[in-house]
């Protein structure tokens, strides 16, 4: 018998037990089946009269029922393999059922056996029939049912067997080896990328490559003897790379001077090698290190307290790491308000960091280590541009007011307590004193400016308005004047770039008193940042003016001391570098409602890679040119249209990989949707 000779083919489904049953019929007209056999079998199952509850209608057992059943608990070592166009294609195996041929009608077989036995031992007398006429009826009214004893009800043994018995069965159409449909289905099992470039990430040895394939069975680690995880052995330390024992050391101790830290890994560790590898598992707070949030609290882990997810635990610990970088105190309250934690959880995290203090509050655990601020002005450099990334994102995901936030750290402030009315007036008196004075120095300053120009009329000096009349001269002087690039999400500049240079700067005749910009090209600050923004495009075709902006506080992050991108780069420079790279800018037709910030609604694309999707991925940016969200349909229909064929599925997926995210079952251009 072969699977095309099945007439069909049912199965039933068990969600929470994981289980599948599967109703295959069988061909009685094979000359291999023996029909007194299946006569036999039927007849001990349903007896001599068949009614709508009979298992074999046909009076023929002729269906079979397959059980599944878990061959393995763990299946993160097995994988699909599909060979093709000497390429190995493996896809990694989430569960792996066994199927198995069930036996219940021999139950049913058996309980028809006992009832025709007890019905032979009973007989039919007269006797019998005069006691059933006499027999007294006891009627009892059933109690209201609780919550509890209806709770073991549905969890019981009989109930489940009961609900699994009226679950329908679905009948299944099957699709050969040589089917449309299957190929259609294998063809999930081959990777998507273009080529073998995109994928040359295994730079393993032979063994660590086998030990990613293989990795050593749970029960073999079950073995070996584990010592506690608050107890470290130094020499045992000693024995393992110097990354591990930055990161067992930091997870252990949570804050640490880098001094400290360097008297215990020894004197003859390079301390270069040491920030390095610090900066990769912790985050500089007042001069010290302290552990970062995802070491702490691995991805798929959540909260013993409150089961809150790892992600909401991260972002929770960063608000009050971020809370001591700008004061030296910090209140509980204060960020359980903000963070919506648990108090047992916020208060692991102060545990971790500082110390209370009574009718105070938390005081970071160590004093600021001037001495490596000071010594390490480059790694403090980079910890702030960090710092400054995550403060974007706490103000966004916490709706954070950003002028009621501190500006910088301070060393001498308090716990926040409540100010008087008298206290707020006396401030406001010395601030405007201060204004004052101040206004009046700039005054004397700009006069003196004046004169020097009548003297040397060959010195331009910039001029500012003093009053809001010249409101419109500043905004035109702002638009000109290079600033430092802001990578907070209400940052950016506020014009439209189109797309291409402008003509001034196209031409590299920028200049300010004679002197050359650090963006003109040719310059070693422009090729540098040259070869960063056409490096980033070539791995991702569509970013946001504020993802581009984080990318690049995150690579500035990983030069060395003294390099040429640390000499300031404005948002304008970033801009025109972008455009002069072969991008073009996707003005994306955002909703009115839209939460987006000015700088993530700033879409810019790579138009022209060189390889053969270049003319498809035109085609889907033209769309989101005029759409905000698109439906794949329509995606798919334009692409045909344009391209004048039939495009493959692989061809469509690869362009949406390279542009667009799904969300909702719609599609956006990357960047560009707002959950």
């Amino acid at each position: 018998m072969t699977y095309d000779d099945i007439p069909h083919l049912s199965a039933k489904i068990k969600p929470k037990q994981q289980k599948v049953e599967l109703e295959m019929a069988i061909d009685t007209l094979n000359p291999n089946y023996c029909r007194s056999k299946g006569e036999q079998i039927a007849l001990n199952v349903d007896g001599a009269c068949a009614d709508e509850t009979s298992t074999y209608s046909s009076k023929l057992m002729d269906k079979q029922t397959f059980c599944s059943s878990q061959t393995t608990s763990n299946t993160s070592r097995y994988a699909a393999a599909l060979y093709r166009q000497g390429e190995l294609h493996l896809t990694p195996l989430h569960g792996i059922l066994q199927l198995r041929p069930s036996f219940s009608y021999l139950d049913k077989a058996d309980a028809k056996h006992r009832e025709r036995e007890a019905a032979n031992e009973a007989g039919d007398s007269s006797q019998d029939e005069a006691e059933e006429d006499v027999k007294q009826i006891t009627v009892r009214f059933s109690r209201p049912e609780s919550e509890q004893a209806r709770q073991r009800r549905v969890q019981s043994y009989e109930f489940l067997q009961k609900k699994h018995a009226e679950e329908p069965w679905v009948h299944l159409h099957y699709h050969g080896l040589r089917d449309s449909r299957s190929e259609h289905e294998r063809q999930y099992l081959l990777c998507q990328g273009s080529s073998g470039v995109e994928n040359t990430e295994l730079v393993k040895s032979p063994s660590e490559y086998l030990m990613m394939l293989m990795p050593p069975s749970q029960e073999e680690e079950k073995d070996k003897p584990v010592a506690p995880s608050n107890v470290l052995s130094m020499a045992q330390l000693r024995t393992l790379p110097l990354a591990d024992q930055i990161k067992i050391l930091m997870k252990n101790v949570k804050v640490m001077p880098f001094a400290n830290l360097m008297s215990l890994l020894g004197p003859s560790v390079d301390s270069v090698a040491v920030l390095r590898g610090i900066q990769k598992v912790a985050m500089l707070v007042q001069g010290n290190w302290v552990v970062k949030s995802d070491i702490l609290y691995p991805k798929d882990s959540s909260s013993p307290h409150s089961g809150v997810p790892a992600e909401v635990l991260c972002r929770g610990r960063d608000f009050v790491m971020w809370k001591f970088t700008q004061s030296r105190w910090v209140v509980r309250k204060e960020v359980a308000a903000v963070t919506k934690l648990c108090a047992e959880d916020v208060k692991d995290f102060l545990e971790h960091m500082a110390v209370v203090r009574i009718n105070k509050g938390w005081e970071f655990i160590l004093p600021c280590d001037g001495e490596f601020i000071k010594k390490h002005p480059d790694v403090v450099q980079r910890q702030h541009m960090l710092w400054t990334g995550i403060q974007a994102k706490l103000e966004k995901v916490y709706n954070l007011v950003k002028e009621t936030m501190p500006k910088k750290p301070d060393g001498q402030s308090g716990p926040a307590g409540l100010v008087s009315g008298d206290q707020r007036v006396q401030v406001a008196k010395t601030k405007a004193q201060q204004n004052h004075a101040f206004l009046e120095r700039e005054l004397q300053r700009r006069k003196e400016q004046m004169r020097a120009s009548t003297v040397l009329p060959g010195v331009q000096i910039k001029e500012e308005p003093l009053s809001e009349e010249g409101e419109e001269e500043d905004e035109q002087e702002a638009e000109d004047e290079e600033e430092p690039m802001d990578t907070s999400p209400s940052g950016g500049l506020n014009s439209r770039l189109a797309n291409g240079l402008p003509a001034g700067r196209a031409a590299g005749g920028d200049s300010f008193n004679g002197h050359p910009l650090p963006g003109c090209a040719g310059t070693p600050v422009a090729q540098e940042l040259r070869a960063f923004v056409e490096a980033t495009f070539q791995r991702q075709f569509v970013l946001t003016l504020s993802e581009l902006k984080r990318l690049f506080n995150l690579h500035l992050a990983s030069l060395p001391p003294g390099h040429t991108l640390f000499s300031g780069i404005s948002d304008r420079m970033l801009q025109d570098t972008v455009l002069a790279a072969g991008c073009k800018q996707i003005l994306v037709p955002f909703p009115p409602q839209t939460a987006a910030s000015p700088d993530e609604q700033k879409v810019f694309a790579l138009w022209e890679s060189g390889d053969m999707s270049d003319q498809h991925r035109q085609v889907l940016l033209e769309i989101f040119s005029k759409n905000y969200r698109v439906r794949r349909n329509m995606i798919q229909s334009r692409l045909t249209q344009e391209c004048g064929e039939d495009l493959s599925k692989q061809e469509v997926d690869k362009v949406l990989k390279d542009c667009c995210v799904s969300y909702g079952g719609m599609w956006y251009l990357k960047g560009t949707v707002q959950s």
